[in-house]
């Protein structure tokens, strides 16, 4: 199951969002989203966990606690929506 974790702390990195997931069961991966120019993170990332039991247990205790000082809001991803508009670089 793809997780979603929003309101992440700036200092949040791939292993701290693993080891808070992994006292649930096994991490596939995790990745703190990060801005192409500056580098910094956007605030949320996304956890991927391959059992859906462990991942619900995961949503469940991890959702809106405190994570390097941020509530959390951790929930299942759901999946991206095409705009339908032009977006950067389309045809115009």
């Amino acid at each position: 199951m793809n997780i979603f974790c929003g309101n992440l702390a700036p200092d949040v990195s791939d292993d701290d969002l693993r080891g808070a997931f992994s006292p649930f069961g096994q991490v596939a991966s995790a990745s703190v989203i990060k801005d192409r120019l500056s580098g910094r993170s956007r605030g949320f990332g996304f956890v991927e966990m391959a059992n859906n039991a462990e991942a619900q247990a995961a949503i469940d205790g991890l959702n809106g606690k405190g994570l390097k000082g941020n509530p959390v809001t951790v929930n299942q991803a759901k999946p991206r929506e095409d705009s339908g508009g032009r977006g950067r670089g389309g045809p115009r």
